[in-house]
């Protein structure tokens, strides 16, 4: 099914603590800067707000969220799998992401906990774009 022509994406769901939400934003803010540095077309995260459809299982409970902590989702686009591959072996060794990180993963006032989070690479299945915003 892969095509070689097509953009790759790292997806990703965790939860943060809504009150160190903006500390959050800010770190993050930079890091999605450094993953396009290194090829990431763009880097997306947004946080839960409607997290609850009948029938489904929701991030709330795939995350074993608390009721103080926010559901972040987020994505980052590559222009291939080998590009992302390679953004993955040198993004982690970049001095400024250990900076940025590890005041965010301190055990005494953890904000982001990896342990939690859920991650994976996907390849397109369909893709289907508006040219134009709806009209109704």
């Amino acid at each position: 099914m892969e095509d070689r022509n097509t953009n790759y994406i790292d997806g990703f769901v965790f939860p943060v603590p809504r009150i160190h939400l903006n500390e959050y934003r800010n770190v993050a803010e930079k890091v999605a800067e450094i993953w396009k540095e290194y090829g990431a077309l763009a880097y997306f995260e947004y946080v839960g707000e409607d997290l609850t459809l009948e029938g489904t299982r929701s991030f709330i409970k795939t995350l074993d969220a608390k009721d103080d902590e926010a559901i972040v989702f987020g994505w980052v686009i590559f222009p291939s799998k080998e590009i992302r591959d390679s953004a993955n072996k040198q993004v982690p060794k970049d001095p400024r992401m250990t900076e940025l990180v590890t005041p965010l993963t301190n055990p005494e006032r953890l904000i982001f906990d990896a342990g939690r989070m859920v991650y994976g690479g996907f390849q397109p299945l369909v893709q289907s774009k508006s040219s134009e915003a709806p009209s109704h």
